[in-house]
C-alpha cells in the first residue's frame, strides 16, 4: 500500500512539475500574425503540420511537439526552429520506416550524439551518431 501510495506521489509530481512548466511562460497571442516572443502556444500549419511549445522570436525554441501530417512525432529541444538538445522523434504510418523510434541526442535536426534506435521490428542500436550517421561506438542487437 506504501509503495502503491508513492507511485501515485511520483506520478503526481511530475504532472505538476509538467504543467508548471508550460505555464512558466505567458500564453503566446490568439492571433498567429503577431508576433510570438518569449511564450508558450500552438501552431497548426494550413497542410495540419502542428507545434505545441515554447517560442521565441517567431520561432520554435525550448520545449515542444511538433507533430506531421503523417502523425510522425518529434517531442523534445528545439533551437532556433531546428530539433536540437534531447528528444523523441517516432516515425508515422506514411514513412518507409513506420513505428521506429529515436531517442536521445539531435542536432539540428539531425540524430548527432548519443541515442537509441528502436526498430519497428525489434532491433535496437544503442550508440553514437554523427549527421544522421551511426558513428563511433554503440551496439547494435537484433530481435
Amino acid at each position: 500500500m506504501i509503495n502503491k501510495m508513492k507511485k501515485l506521489l511520483f506520478i503526481a509530481l511530475i504532472l505538476f512539475a509538467g504543467n508548471a512548466m508550460a505555464s512558466s511562460l505567458p500564453n503566446c497571442p490568439s492571433d498567429p500574425s503577431e508576433r510570438y516572443h518569449n511564450c508558450f502556444g500552438t501552431f497548426t500549419s494550413s497542410s495540419g503540420e502542428k507545434y505545441v511549445g515554447e517560442w521565441r522570436d517567431d520561432e520554435r525554441h525550448g520545449q515542444g511537439t511538433y507533430t506531421y501530417s503523417d502523425g510522425e512525432k518529434y517531442v523534445g529541444e528545439f533551437k532556433y526552429n531546428k530539433f536540437d538538445g534531447q528528444g523523441t522523434y517516432t516515425y508515422g504510418k506514411d514513412s518507409e520506416w513506420e513505428g521506429d523510434k529515436y531517442v536521445g541526442e539531435v542536432k539540428d535536426s539531425k540524430k548527432h550524439g548519443q541515442g537509441t534506435y528502436t526498430y519497428a521490428r525489434g532491433d535496437k542500436y544503442i550508440g553514437e551518431y554523427r549527421d544522421d550517421k551511426k558513428n563511433g561506438q554503440g551496439t547494435y542487437t537484433w530481435a
